[in-house]
């Protein structure tokens, strides 16, 4: 390879490792900022100094993938979270979610799997899917300051909001204005749910 075409790959390497640096500060930023979190609370989980988080969410500082394993876990999202497909075309990124780009939210445990349906986190509210495995429970028993509204995709769900029980099923939907609620899915199949938080809490 002449020097000049191998100077010019090295050029357009170091721009795109420079560029990818930046959008995982920047994906690290607003997570954190989503999840109220401060820089002090990543220094913690990860051992670093604030002064060094900062620099990362800047895109000047380069993280070992331990430390990222840890920020991940500090922030609720898998690893992958970070790393989105770059299949996507820029005029996209922010504006639309292809159904095989979802990122998950936590861990796929206890019978639940969320993922975002959301483009971009930080926003007024999130949107997200649910996929409840039979038999799988959730209570919430404090209010979050939060109003949720669910739709039930397929499936169905028992819900307790306060004092009274409500059985939803395919094509229903559903509001929880700031308050205890806990919710079963009673059947023999998966349940699947839009669910929409405002403000955002994952």
């Amino acid at each position: 390879m002449p020097i000049d075409q191998t100077a010019s790959t090295h050029r357009a390497l170091e721009a795109d490792v420079d560029s990818d640096r930046i959008a995982l500060g920047e994906e690290i930023r607003k997570l954190r900022k989503a999840r109220a979190k401060t820089l002090a609370d990543i220094a913690a989980a990860t051992g670093r100094s604030i002064s060094f988080i900062s620099q990362l969410e800047r895109g000047r500082a380069e993280i070992p993938i331990s430390d990222l394993k840890r920020i991940a876990f500090s922030l609720g999202v898998p690893m992958d979270w970070f790393f989105p497909s770059k299949e996507q075309p820029p005029e996209e990124v922010g504006r639309i979610v292809r159904s095989g780009s979802r990122r998950r939210l936590g861990p796929a445990t206890g019978g639940l799997t969320e993922e975002s349906l959301s483009p971009d986190v930080g926003g007024e509210f999130e949107m997200f899917l649910a996929t409840i495995k039979p038999g799988t429970t959730f209570e919430a028993p404090t209010t979050r300051g939060t109003v949720e509204e669910g739709f039930v995709v397929s499936g169905q769900l028992s819900i307790w909001m306060g004092d009274h029980q409500f059985d939803v099923k395919t094509g229903d939907s559903f509001r929880v204005y700031d308050e205890p609620y806990r919710w079963e899915n009673p059947g023999e199949s998966e349940t699947v749910l839009v669910w929409v938080i405002a403000p955002p809490t994952f």
